[in-house]
């Protein structure tokens, strides 16, 4: 279905371009002038937005070739966005691209490894039959994120967070000292679903795919394709997890808060545990700097999503990934992207962003507060993947999604078992499209 709906784009472009004919060949000369030292950028990023633009400035200081950098807002359809560039033939030089949805361009980007930079890192998106197609440009980590000063003052180890009785532990003791610490809620868990759906039908879910298990081990997300459900035994513990994430979380928004008002009141010192990735250290420093100031600028660190015991392991992967379209400003979005790699390109990305860089020569080390975290695990080799990012396009987050599944077990209309059922059902229909 995919390479049909792209085949369908392609002819619909083809026409528009007949239909283009009919400008003067010296129209066409002057647009082609203009397009030659200048290139767009398509950031899904929006966190670090003004950071992209500041990155896309200093290459048109250092170069002269202009970069205007196009974003969507947290909670957009990016992929959706991308399609309605391509359709208007407004089409990004450089689009940004989960793993799941470069199966709408198949054919249509450019294989870039020929690259230099393509030899300096282990994180490019490598298809097997178009090459390598996906720039990486930061290493992002999934976990259950905390506030360490709340739980020293609670007497909770991380480190001793590998199984679900030490996690529950650790949350009755938070809940203990809650209205001393004056804290809203243990943890900021939101399963909103239309708006952040991404979060629990993506990244949380991710967890049931690949929590404790070694990088190249697919058994969970291979068991959704060759079966259409998950494995009940893992997954009933893992919903466990998330009902014990419905009891403690913050009443007044679980159902309905946004992403910044759950990144603002962990920053504000308000839960001790968030169920969001590395990417929120940016916010902490960035848009909550006063509210994270205020609260001490607390260490954080990322403990497993343990719903069984000796998970030890967080998920880190390249949340996207610059992919440049054939049709494109191809040299300079090429020449922009190997910039990007190196000395000033990775400088910027890494101290200014807050990333983590995927290079092996990078000298550089963020200055964000899960920069450590990730690097500590890294170097513990206790990392899994994120084989979320291979689920059916829209499986996760999308108006008959997975999301929708944790926002009922979160409402109370199912209890674990119907949130199992509701889960099957999503996964079912999904692969059944394919």
């Amino acid at each position: 279905m995919k390479r049909f709906y792209v085949l369908f784009l392609s002819l619909i472009l083809v026409c528009g371009l007949f239909a283009g004919c009919k400008n003067s060949g010296g129209d066409k000369d002057a647009a082609q002038d203009n397009s030659e030292k200048h290139i767009t950028l398509f950031n899904v990023k929006s966190e670090v937005n003004t950071q992209i633009e500041e990155l896309a400035a200093a290459y048109t200081a250092e170069t002269g070739v202009e970069v205007t950098v196009l974003s969507v807002q947290a909670g957009v359809d990016a992929s959706a966005t991308i399609k309605g560039y391509y359709l208007s033939d407004q089409m990004p030089d450089i689009i940004a691209c989960e793993a799941s949805g470069f199966g709408n361009w198949e054919g249509l980007l450019v294989d870039m490894s020929d690259q230099d930079w393509a030899s300096r890192t282990s994180a490019a998106y490598v298809d097997a039959n178009y090459g390598t197609i996906g720039f990486p440009y930061t290493t992002e980590a999934i976990g259950l994120a905390y506030n360490a000063d709340i739980l020293s003052k609670c007497g909770v180890d991380p480190a001793s967070i590998t199984g679900p009785d030490a996690l529950r532990s650790a949350f009755e003791k938070v809940d203990a000292n809650k209205e001393a610490l004056g804290l809203k809620a243990v943890v900021g868990y939101y399963a909103e679903p239309k708006d952040l759906g991404w979060s629990a039908g993506n990244h949380i879910f991710g967890a049931y795919l690949d929590s404790g298990l070694g990088r190249d081990d697919s058994t969970y997300i291979d068991g959704l394709a060759e079966n259409n459900k998950v494995d009940s035994s893992r997954f009933m513990d893992y919903a466990a997890m998330i009902g014990m994430f419905n009891q403690y979380s913050d009443p007044e928004f679980i159902t309905t808060g946004t992403y910044d008002q759950q990144v603002e009141n962990f920053a504000a010192g308000k839960y001790a545990f968030i169920t969001q990735g590395s990417w929120i250290g940016a916010s902490l420093t960035g848009n909550f700097s006063s509210q994270y100031q205020a609260a001490g600028s607390f260490k954080v660190g990322m403990v497993p999503y343990a719903f069984e015991d000796g998970m030890d392991t967080i998920m880190t992967s390249a949340p996207q990934w610059w992919a440049v379209p054939k049709e494109g400003n191809v040299e300079e979005a090429l020449a922009f992207l190997q910039w990007c790699s190196e000395d000033k390109g990775q400088q910027m990305l890494v101290e200014n962003a807050g990333f983590v860089s995927p290079f092996t020569d990078c000298k550089y080390v963020a200055n964000d507060p899960f920069a450590q975290t990730i690097s500590d695990y890294i170097a513990a080799d206790k990392t899994s993947n994120w084989h979320w990012m291979q689920l059916p396009e829209g499986c996760g987050n999308s108006d008959d999604g997975l999301c929708y599944c944790f926002y009922e077990y979160a409402t109370g209309e199912v209890d674990a078992n119907g949130f199992m059922n509701r889960v099957n059902g999503v996964i079912a229909d999904y692969y059944a499209r394919q």
